[in-house]
């Protein structure tokens, strides 16, 4: 029986795997391309992880979240574009994606004010910039609905076929 790890500040990869109470054998073996030694070195961060390793890992954890962790915090052109989004209950990013809309509505004019002549002046640029900051909340809440979702794609609770088929027709 393989014992348990009494290591503290676990990074992301070991967490999940423990959650799934997968020891690195079993783990290797629902992996199939990765040894047990591979996955200790991760989790140990003696080693970073390879792109196509947190594909896998979040494909066969069923863990979507891995991929965005992954590119917003160790992968170097992500950590500099990619926002780390946190899967949330759906009621949360629904009423954040309203609260960002709502303060949206209220600014759309003067943002059509401030770039009806292509530039941006002095005085208009904390306008501009409080503008852009909730553009990019709107686009943090989408990114988590969609991270959301996979979840519950890969976790059974939305029907895959269901959901691919309305897809498709949309």
């Amino acid at each position: 029986m393989a014992r348990k790890s009494t290591r503290e500040n676990k990074n992301i990869y070991q967490r999940t795997r423990e959650t799934l109470n997968l020891t690195r054998e079993e783990a290797s073996d629902l992996l199939q391309t990765m040894s047990p030694e591979r996955i200790e070195k991760i989790e140990s961060e003696r080693s970073m992880p390879h792109p196509d390793e947190v594909l896998l890992m979040s494909d066969q954890y069923r863990q979507p979240a891995l991929c965005n962790y992954y590119c917003a915090n160790q992968c170097p052109i992500g950590a500099q574009y990619v926002p780390e989004v946190k899967i949330k209950d759906l009621s949360q990013i629904v009423l954040e994606t309203l609260a960002s809309l709502n303060a949206m509505q209220k600014k759309k004019e003067r943002l059509i004010e401030i770039t009806v002549d292509g530039r941006i002046s002095g005085d208009e640029l904390a306008d501009f910039v409080y503008i852009q900051e909730e553009l990019e909340k709107i686009s943090i809440a989408v990114e988590t609905l969609q991270l959301w979702c996979e979840q519950m794609l890969d976790t059974g609770t939305i029907d895959r076929a269901q959901y691919d088929a309305i897809r498709k027709n949309i």
